[in-house]
């Protein structure tokens, strides 16, 4: 915790919830996006409740991905999970995304403190294994890098319903 933001309860349990599936679960209920941000004291990360949807918040979607991006601040710096689904050659997959958005736009003293705090969030959220950091709406509508990440694009057949 080098600098000294400490975690909000309701980031674990958002992480918990968007993890876990549970029996019996409404699909159209299930998270799909959750963003953090700092509080307004820049003390803790707590969860961005303005920037958070369900399924049933992109099932009307003609693009799923790109009303994720658009759900990012031009100016400002957030962490985000994405239960990201897509299609390989063999089958259908669902992964948490970690991510980081960090702007060129967005102060240099909260992109500073956006890093520094990051390695206090990723311990409270343990078992991620995607991680993408994004400095530029441009490279987050560019959904190669982050197939990239996923696999590979010669594996990845969809990416949230699209072919790709």
């Amino acid at each position: 915790m080098a600098s000294g933001v400490v975690v909000d309860d309701g980031v674990v349990k958002a992480y918990e919830e968007i993890k876990v599936h549970h029996t019996g679960e409404v699909m159209s209920d299930r998270l799909k996006l959750v963003m953090f941000r700092l509080s307004d004291d820049d003390r803790s990360i707590i969860v961005d409740e303005e920037s958070t949807l369900r399924m049933k918040d992109v099932s009307n979607e003609d693009d799923v991905f790109k009303k994720l991006v658009s759900m990012f601040p031009l100016k400002d710096c957030r962490y985000a999970l994405y239960d990201c689904c897509y299609r390989t050659k063999e089958t259908d997959k669902e992964d948490l995304v970690f991510i980081m958005w960090a702007p060129d736009e967005a102060p240099l003293k909260k992109k500073m403190l956006y890093a520094s705090s990051k390695g206090a969030l990723r311990k409270k959220l343990q078992g991620l294994k995607i991680e993408w950091q994004v400095n530029d709406i441009a490279d987050a509508k560019d959904t190669s890098v982050l197939i990239e990440k996923l696999g590979s694009r010669g594996s990845i057949k969809e990416l949230e319903g699209k072919t790709v």
